[in-house]
């Protein structure tokens, strides 16, 4: 009796640490967190079905805001139709955004991920010791390991800030390189960055 009075509130008991969270919160933390509170075991089953009631209950076009699933977990946001609005707002508040040197640096490590310092200057032609220091401390990108070359060379790659910050579920829904308009008067060839696009995909999945 008392998990099916539970039950009937269990949508806004689920909202509000959505709500709550920080960052994107997965079923699992949400299961864990509602079993801890009540000492009641909830089957995935019920949390999904919960879910999926909440998420269409805010796609009503009297929410401003809706439900996603991103970086692994759930979280409000503000609904496409409205991005202008905020897009102003946070540009008029935000007093430290990301440089274009760092933007440059961020897509190449997203792209090629696991890669070394000495590959980024490489590729950018510059030097990228300020670039990457400020992902670092951003934490839009973190250090994977370390390369098996001579020196060992530290490696880096996207983290899951990173996933959160762009609004994205996993690194396949990165726009391809295939999607990028080529300039219309270039000299020379391009660098094929599909292929170690799909190469480094590939990797990751194993």
């Amino acid at each position: 009796m008392r998990k099916n009075n539970l039950l009937k509130d269990l949508s806004q008991h689920i909202e509000s640490l959505i709500f709550t969270a920080e960052s994107p919160i997965g079923m699992e933390e949400i299961r864990d967190c509602l079993e801890e509170s009540f000492g009641l075991q909830f089957h995935p089953d019920e949390l999904d079905r919960t879910l999926e009631e909440i998420k269409e209950k805010y796609q009503q076009e009297v929410y401003p805001f809706e439900i996603v699933e991103i970086a692994g977990g759930y979280q409000f946001l503000t609904k496409g139709a409205y991005h202008h609005t905020v897009g102003i707002y946070l540009k008029q508040t935000t007093k430290k955004r990301l440089s274009r040197s760092a933007l440059e640096t961020l897509s190449i490590i997203a792209y090629k991920q696991p890669v070394s310092k000495s590959e980024l200057e490489k590729i950018r032609g510059v030097n990228c010791d300020y670039a990457i220091q400020k992902l670092l401390e951003k934490e839009l990108v973190s250090i994977t390991g370390r390369s098996d070359g001579p020196g060992r060379a530290l490696l880096y790659g996207t983290s899951p800030k990173f996933m959160d910050y762009f609004g994205l579920k996993s690194l396949d829904d990165l726009p391809k390189p295939k999607d990028f308009k080529e300039p219309e008067n270039q000299i020379g060839e391009q660098a094929s960055i599909e292929e170690d696009y799909q190469t480094t995909s590939s990797g990751e999945e194993e």
